[in-house]
């Protein structure tokens, strides 16, 4: 028996931001339901505690109503199952921002969390491209490995299309760190999807297309 391909299926959008995307392959079956301009509420299960308490800090720093449920083959490590939520959420964020007309574009935000301080600045350019140096002091949070986190940035970027600097500047507790992260990444979500009322119905950017 051949091992299913991925398959994506994306629900039609509506004016407000929202996308439905599901990623189902022989490792992993997500489903990514968001809306960028929400309140922050989020319905989250991927098996691995720590990660959901992560993308609960993207829902709520964020603004963004998010929907994730994940089953992955967690009996052989968390890998699969981060990549491919960072891989369905950029798919979904590409179809709920639509032709980026309007939107800010660029965002940053610096997040402290006792002794840790991370920055994230994004730019919603078309271009994949991902900078991230976060010295995790501690292999594992819970049951999340701290390795994962690039992995699921880079996941995400690649399927955004987005280009995107996360630093952690300071920090000597890996839970502070990754939560700097996330959060700092949330604002700077935020910030770049933003309406920009003077811009108007215009994309930002001198080729006329992003």
């Amino acid at each position: 028996m051949t091992a299913p391909s991925a398959v994506l299926s994306v629900s039609p959008t509506a004016a407000d931001r929202v996308a439905d995307v599901q990623r189902n392959t022989a490792e992993t079956q997500i489903s990514v339901r968001i809306n960028l301009d929400g309140s922050g509420a989020s319905k989250l299960s991927t098996g691995i505690g720590f990660f959901d308490h992560m993308l609960d800090q993207i829902a709520r720093h964020g603004l963004i109503d998010l929907d994730i449920q994940a089953k992955g083959d967690l009996h052989i490590d968390g890998h699969h199952t981060v990549e491919d939520v960072g891989i369905t959420l950029g798919q979904a964020f590409v179809k709920a921002v639509g032709d980026k007309k309007g939107i800010r574009r660029y965002g940053h935000a610096y997040v402290p969390l006792d002794e840790a301080l991370s920055r994230v600045v994004v730019d919603f350019s078309g271009r994949p491209g991902l900078h991230m140096r976060v010295p995790f002091k501690s292999g594992m949070v819970g049951g999340f490995d701290t390795q994962l986190a690039f992995e699921f940035f880079q996941g995400f970027v690649n399927h955004a299309g987005v280009t995107l600097h996360i630093d952690n500047l300071h920090g000597e507790n890996a839970h502070h760190q990754a939560e700097t992260v996330f959060k700092a990444f949330a604002r700077a979500l935020r910030m770049a999807l933003e309406r920009d009322a003077r811009l108007g119905d215009v994309i930002p950017s001198t080729k006329g297309s992003l």
